[in-house]
């Protein structure tokens, strides 16, 4: 039994079923293994090109399972240079999918502090003032430099700007429409079927459960959904990925400690905003220097837009909306954003130890594609493409071994679809990103210049650091905040917050000299009124809490309790007894509590003490 089944209720009987494969997650490697596979199944006269093993006569059964309660809920608006997407698509016509554009143009610009709050290190401020000295000749402008030479690792010419969730949807009707995969939304997959060395398929969650997992009114066990291939697509923070890593482990050398929160809006522009559609902004130098912002434009005046918050950002107040609020604020954006209204809002969390942080992609009935394979390019800070083409890959493999009727053994697996994976474009660019931000962890600046070493370079130099779990890392508030604000004031703080049943980060950073935020109602909105004007979170009764905490005496104990602070819903808050309470009905599903957990767990120290099970819910929004 896995960790995700160890509190739920005593092992019942079980309804099972049999397909022939069965995936788990609808993204866009999902997306793209199914789009592959399903217009190949049949014939054209609408005969089975392949025999089902479990239906005779009939086509492969291929079901994909997704937690979200529509296939395009609960991702967010990016930028891909689509090489992988148009090469499925070769008559693509962008204008089909909502929200779609082409790359038109393409800025970076380093935003310097306007108002004093920023955490920069003297050999920053140093710079930043001889840059100012320059500005005449630099042309800044709203406290911002353009950069006027932008590294083409960086470009993405030829791309695309696109709602993830409504490419999703885009595509999923038509992997629907070939009438040869059932796509089922709202169903959580609770944890693979393992017998020794092999995968049998999967176990669904279970429903009528109380908060605990103990059986409750209408007590459903989940079903055992059988498959000669089970393949896992669900993200980097998916319990079933992380269920094969326990099991299996991963490759000696590989981990997975980068990683980045992402919180991001889509917002309707003020009418007098010049930027056009197919417009990119990609910004870094603030709310803190660690701090990565983006802004894409879609057709309609419409923009998605957020911030990346990397876990080299040494803070024990990672808390992405307030920075993403400061951030917007920025004179360089504000210009732009002025008079705006949210129509969506959303975070996400990022897997960004890239080819390092690659499972095992194959074993006897299984294969892992997309985020969480290791697939994204942490260079040229791309992945959706990347997905897509990881569950191509896969799909070519899977036909080949359907038309030689062999099985899908570790052996078949590896010499179809690793073999085509390590033969292609996405493994060549990302052996040459995997060392790309190491330099990171020195510092913003070493950073910078790691990652321009390693792009300009093609991958050959790059400056060497180590990435360490959050509990060897990150400093206590008082550490954190030592020589700005006394150990006595910040205990102080703390209690009171505590007493509101607040996070303490507003109190902590407004001490510290970031401005309140001038809420107008419209884009600048609490936190509380985001989640529900823009996030419109949907948690269904009857399942077990997906996030629960394992070890209650390590959380008395936490002096950061990080988990509270960078929550993306405010659904985890100080509790009773120092331990953090829940309350799913505001959880996005971004699984930062996983990642930024700053207690080790007594059981394995690379992972700390929160455990982050199935569950369903999150956000309800096909835009964002």
């Amino acid at each position: 039994m896995s960790e995700a089944q160890k509190d739920a209720a005593p092992e019942a009987e079980r309804q099972s079923m049999d397909a022939d494969i069965v995936c788990i997650g609808f993204g866009p490697a999902t997306a793209g293994f199914l789009k592959t596979l399903s217009g190949r199944l049949v014939k054209d006269d609408g005969s089975a090109a392949f025999e089902s093993a479990v239906a005779p006569g009939m086509p492969p059964q291929v079901i994909c399972y997704e937690r979200a309660d529509d296939i395009g809920f609960g991702v967010s608006g990016i930028v891909t240079a689509a090489r992988g997407i148009r090469a499925s698509f070769p008559d693509l016509d962008v204008s089909q999918i909502p929200m779609a554009v082409e790359v038109a143009e393409e800025r970076v610009a380093y935003l310097f502090d306007p108002v004093g709050a920023s955490r920069r290190s003297g050999l920053l401020r140093v710079g930043d003032a001889v840059i100012k000295a320059l500005g005449g000749l630099l042309g800044i402008r709203d406290e911002a430099l353009e950069l006027p030479w932008t590294p083409a690792f960086l470009h993405k010419h030829g791309g695309l700007v696109m709602s993830m969730g409504q490419f999703s949807q885009w595509v999923g009707a038509q992997v629907m429409g070939t009438g040869v995969v059932q796509i089922w939304p709202g169903t959580p997959v609770a944890e693979a079927l393992i017998d020794g060395a092999d995968v049998k398929g999967v176990r669904l969650l279970d429903q009528g459960t109380d908060k605990a997992g103990k059986p409750a009114d209408g007590y459903m066990p989940g079903m055992d959904v059988r498959a000669a291939l089970t393949v896992v697509g669900d993200g980097p923070i998916g319990p079933v990925g992380r269920q094969l890593d326990e099991h299996f482990g991963l490759p000696e050398g590989h981990h997975q400690r980068d990683w980045a929160v992402g919180m991001k809006v889509v917002v309707d522009l003020p009418e007098c905003c010049a930027l056009k559609a197919g417009t990119v902004l990609h910004t870094f130098g603030y709310p803190e220097p660690e701090i990565f912002g983006f802004l894409y434009v879609h057709p309609g005046n419409v923009a998605s837009m957020g911030i990346f918050v990397p876990s080299w950002f040494d803070s024990p107040m990672r808390t992405a909306y307030r920075y993403m609020q400061h951030w917007m604020l920025h004179p360089y954006l504000w210009r732009h954003l002025k008079g705006g209204r949210m129509r969506s809002w959303g975070a996400k969390t990022l897997q960004e130890s890239g080819r390092r942080g690659e499972p095992r992609l194959v074993g006897n009935g299984y294969a892992r594609i997309g985020e969480g394979s290791g697939s994204t390019n942490m260079l040229t800070g791309s992945g959706v493409d990347e997905a897509w083409s990881t569950g191509v890959q896969l799909a070519e493999a899977v036909l080949e071994l359907l038309a030689e009727k062999q099985p899908f053994t570790r052996q078949n697996l590896e010499a179809t679809y690793v073999r085509r994976r390590r033969e292609s474009w996405v493994e060549r660019e990302s052996r040459v990103a995997e060392k790309a931000r190491d330099g990171f962890h020195h510092g913003f600046v070493g950073g910078l210049v790691g990652m321009a070493l390693t792009g300009l370079t093609n991958g050959l130099a790059a400056i060497p650091g180590r990435p360490v779990p959050p509990h060897r890392r990150v400093p206590s508030l008082e550490e954190y905040y030592q020589g700005r604000i006394a150990p006595e004031e910040i205990a102080r703080l703390r209690r009171e917050c505590a007493a509101k049943g607040e996070s303490v980060h507003g109190a902590l950073m407004e001490r510290c000299g970031w401005p309140a935020i001038p809420y107008d109602g419209q884009l600048l909105v609490s936190h509380q009124d985001a989640l529900l004007l823009g996030g419109k979170v949907q948690a269904p009764a009857g399942y077990a809490d997906h996030v629960v905490f394992r070890y209650p005496h390590l959380c008395e104990r936490c002096g950061t309790q990080i988990c509270v602070e960078l929550c993306s819903g405010q659904a985890i808050m100080p509790g009773p007894e120092g331990v953090p309470t829940f309350d799913r009905e505001k959880c996005v599903h971004c699984g930062a509590c996983l990642w930024n957990c700053a207690q080790a767990s007594p059981d394995d120290p690379e992972q700390g003490v929160i455990a982050f099970r199935a569950g369903a819910g999150g956000l309800h929004s096909a835009e964002n």
